[in-house]
């Protein structure tokens, strides 16, 4: 039975490796697979996912303006298809949430989800709300703050590794940008410490 999967983590979990290891065990065992990302994000090329362990594969791109059911359902005619693996989950725009849940279950082919849950505001991103709610299975992808505990929330910094407290939602970037803290590490840095 076909599922919508969402693999949901903060910054540097390994969310891109897990997805490519799982595309990868598929076609091992001689199943066809179909890999998507945001075309926004070409911080490993255009039209690729790469992993910061250095591993990475070319994939088709969406854009808000795709609708992957229609691409998914072009796919599936061409041949064989047993599974579709999507980076990068958190640009979705909910309607295509709701797209990739047709083709669950219309056209009965599992899709898998791999992105971020909040920004480094601690706000769901459209994308992720949309998965949260409509998933049929959903497992956090852990990585852990400097204190070692769970890291939940991530922080944006500029250039001088300053905290940034507003901006735009979507800022693409990685280490240079991003550090992944857990909720009270993140609400010191954020300026929402404990009460003294």
């Amino acid at each position: 039975m076909a599922k919508l999967y969402f693999h949901y983590s903060t910054m540097n979990a390994g969310k891109s490796t897990l997805l490519l290891q799982a595309a990868h065990n598929y076609e091992e065992r001689g199943m066809s697979t179909f890999l998507l990302t945001a075309q926004l994000d070409d911080r490993a090329g255009a039209g690729r996912i790469g992993s910061r362990i250095g591993i990475g594969r070319d994939a088709a791109t969406f854009t808000p303006e795709t609708d992957l059911f229609a691409v998914l359902k072009a796919r599936l005619a061409e041949g064989p298809c047993q599974c579709a693996f999507l980076d990068e989950a958190q640009f979705l725009t909910p309607d295509q949430v709701w797209q990739l849940a047709r083709v669950v279950d219309d056209l009965g082919l599992p899709v898998m989800c791999y992105g971020l849950r909040v920004d480094f505001r601690g706000a769901l991103f459209p994308g992720s709300a949309a998965l949260l709610a409509l998933a049929d299975e959903m497992r956090e992808v852990r990585t852990i703050c400097h204190c070692g505990k769970k890291a939940t929330m991530v922080v944006r910094q500029d250039a001088a590794g300053r905290v940034l407290k507003e901006g735009a939602q979507v800022q693409i970037g990685g280490n240079e940008s991003y550090v992944s803290l857990c909720r009270r590490h993140w609400r010191e840095a954020m300026g929402d410490g404990p009460a003294a």
